[in-house]
C-alpha cells in the first residue's frame, strides 16, 4: 500500500512539472490581424537555444525616415499605422527603451515605413501622407510623435494643427497634404510591406528577422543582442 501511495505522489509531481513547462513554453503575444480587424494571440516565434535560426528577408529602407546612425550594425524596419492601437503601444512602451539603450548608443538605426490599414482605420492613410509632408520639412519624427500622442484626433483639421504646432511652413504643408502628392509614397511602402509578408501592424524586421505584433521589449532585446554578437 505504501508503494502505491508513493507511486501516485511521483506521478502527480511529474504531471505538475509537465504542466508548468507547457505554460512557460507557450508565451503568447498579441498580434493585430488586418483581415479580421481583431486582436489575435499567437505564439512568440522567436527561436530558443538549439532551434534553427529564423530566415531573413531582404527589406528595402526605401528613402524613409531613419532614427540613429547610418553605420549602426543593426537595422530595425517598422511597418506601422498611425491609427493602430498596438503601434501606439509600441511607441509608448517599447520604442523609448530601444532608443535609450541601442539607438542613442549607435548600435541600432530605426526606419519607419507606412502600412495604413485603411479598411479599418479611416484616418490612417491621410495621417501617413501628413507625416510624409512633415518629413519634407525635416520634421518627420516630431510629427510622428504628435500623431501617436494624439491618436484619437487624426482628422485633416487636426493634422494641419499639429503641423502648425511644430512651426512648419503651413503653405507648403497644406499644399502637400491637400494635393495628395504623398499618396504614391505611402502606397509604395504598403506594397513593399505586402511583398515581405506583412499583413498586420506593427510588423518589424531586425536585420531581416521578422517580429510581428505588440511584442514586449525583451523580445526585441533578445534579437538585437544576438545580432550584435555576430
Amino acid at each position: 500500500m505504501e508503494k502505491i501511495k508513493l507511486l501516485i505522489i511521483l506521478v502527480s509531481l511529474t504531471l505538475g512539472l509537465t504542466i508548468i513547462n507547457l505554460h512557460s513554453t507557450l508565451n503568447l503575444n498579441e498580434k493585430f490581424d488586418s483581415i479580421s480587424g481583431k486582436v489575435v494571440e499567437e505564439k512568440n516565434n522567436q527561436p530558443t537555444a538549439g532551434e534553427p535560426q529564423p530566415s531573413r528577408i531582404q527589406v528595402s529602407l526605401d528613402d524613409d525616415p531613419i532614427k540613429g546612425s547610418n553605420n549602426a550594425p543593426v537595422t530595425i524596419v517598422e511597418f506601422s499605422d498611425f491609427q493602430c492601437p498596438f503601434c501606439a503601444r509600441f511607441y509608448f512602451q517599447t520604442l523609448p527603451l530601444i532608443e535609450e539603450k541601442y539607438i542613442k548608443t549607435g548600435k541600432v538605426r530605426f526606419v519607419y515605413r507606412d502600412f495604413p490599414l485603411s479598411t479599418i482605420h479611416p484616418h490612417a492613410q491621410k495621417a501617413a501622407e501628413a507625416a510624409e509632408c512633415a518629413d519634407e520639412q525635416g520634421k518627420f519624427w516630431e510629427y510622428h510623435n504628435k500623431l501617436f500622442e494624439n491618436q484619437n484626433a487624426l482628422d485633416v483639421s487636426s493634422l494641419k494643427q499639429y503641423a502648425k504646432d511644430l512651426g512648419l511652413d503651413m503653405v507648403k504643408f497644406n499644399n502637400c497634404l491637400d494635393s495628395g502628392i504623398m499618396a504614391s509614397e505611402v502606397q509604395k511602402d504598403f506594397s513593399d510591406g505586402t511583398s515581405y509578408g506583412v499583413s498586420g501592424t506593427p510588423t518589424f524586421f531586425i536585420n531581416g528577422i521578422q517580429i510581428v505584433g505588440a511584442q514586449p521589449y525583451s523580445t526585441f532585446e533578445q534579437v538585437i543582442e544576438s545580432e550584435l554578437k555576430k
